[in-house]
């Protein structure tokens, strides 16, 4: 308990002074997913809109197998991403393998599905509820597209906070394609895995109260984005006037 206690305070310093190596591996953590997320969201959010409002043959096949993507085992993403991109892969000649950038094409893979799943359900449900009017007005799903995207914005970017709580939380396949090299490719879950491993709970606590920060900031930006779309698409709480009864009509 006290050699605990010791490393919490210890990790609380690290912390508090922004200990060189601490903020190295954080400020890598953070460029690593946010440019994933930014990439999954150029590819998820247009990818699922289409599906959403176009008909085609094999579209149900198409929602069920993105549905399942969003469960992909980051380490059989790593591995796959790793023959690619290894020296007999077809990308071999790039020399991605163990960059930064080797891992950001691995958490793409695991976001995207993720991001393009849910803009899907959102810009569906927001077709059915005004598809009759925009059809209307002559807007068929090519032309709609744009405009469902702006509206659902709000629960899109709550979309969007998913896919990086993914990706900042991921470490199976960031290992295994980054490989984990001090001052190059070490992450706050890679490297919290190897000081475990090594026994320096210090640094791997620090990092821990940093990624519990994030994941607490992350579920909370999305939790008010979520509460400010449905005031959006309510107009706010009802005024009843004085002397009405609430629970009437």
């Amino acid at each position: 308990m006290t050699d605990f206690g010791d490393a919490f305070t210890t990790a609380l310093s690290l912390v508090v002074t922004l200990d060189p190596d601490l903020a190295e591996i954080v400020g890598l953590s953070l460029r690593v997913s946010l440019g994933a997320v930014a990439v999954a969201t150029v590819i998820g959010l247009p990818a699922g809109a289409a599906l959403a409002l176009f008909r085609f043959p094999g579209r149900h096949g198409a929602v069920i197998l993105l549905n399942a993507l969003m469960g992909l085992p980051p380490v059989v993403v790593g591995l796959i991403v790793y023959l690619l991109l290894s020296r007999a892969g077809p990308l071999g000649v790039l020399g991605l393998l163990f960059t930064p950038t080797a891992m950001v094409i691995a958490q793409v893979l695991l976001v995207a599905p993720i991001v393009a799943a849910l803009t899907r359900q959102v810009i569906e449900d927001l077709w059915a509820e005004y598809e009759e009017q925009l059809k209307s007005l002559g807007a068929g799903p090519g032309r709609a597209l744009g405009m469902l995207l702006w509206d659902g914005r709000f629960s899109l970017l709550t979309a969007v906070l998913a896919g990086f709580g993914r990706a900042s939380a991921e470490v199976g396949a960031v290992m295994i394609v980054g490989g984990n090299i001090d001052h190059v490719t070490r992450v706050m879950t890679t490297a919290i895995a190897l000081e475990v491993s090594k026994g320096d709970l210090a640094l791997a606590l620090g990092l821990g109260l940093i990624l519990i920060v994030l994941s607490v900031s992350v579920n909370g930006a999305a939790f008010l984005l979520k509460e400010a779309a449905e005031r959006s698409q309510t107009g706010g709480p009802r005024q009843v006037p004085r002397g009405e009864d609430p629970a009437l009509p």
